[in-house]
């Protein structure tokens, strides 16, 4: 995935409203009004999300009649979650530093209150 395509991602992801709208589209397909349905706004500023998402590659827009329905698409999550995945390794390693550190401390501890 480019970095470019990342930064679309992440800036799609980074609104709640956005992230909620993909929760939602995670148990099924849903048309626009059923995706409005827990906010408080207009269905024209729920198409503006729906708009950022679709540019950022993470939901797809049918047409049938005149139901759109609206669905997610896992790959654009699936490359930002490869790309966060390169940095677990070095948090847990220096979590794992904390930790024996924490240990260190707890076991000077009781050594001096003997």
């Amino acid at each position: 995935m480019s970095s470019d395509q990342l930064s679309v991602t992440f800036a799609a992801l980074a609104d709640p409203t956005r992230r909620a709208i993909l929760a939602h589209l995670a148990k099924g397909e849903a048309s626009v009004t059923e995706l409005a349905e827990p906010f408080e706004m207009s269905l024209p500023a729920i198409s503006k999300h729906l708009k950022v998402l679709e540019r950022a590659g993470l939901i797809a827009r049918g047409r049938e009649a005149q139901w759109r329905p609206c669905q997610i698409k896992a790959q654009p999550l699936k490359d930002a979650m490869d790309w966060i995945e390169q940095y677990r390794q070095f948090w847990e390693e220096r979590l794992d530093r904390l930790d024996d550190y924490l240990h260190e401390l707890q076991t000077q501890e009781k050594q001096d209150g003997q």
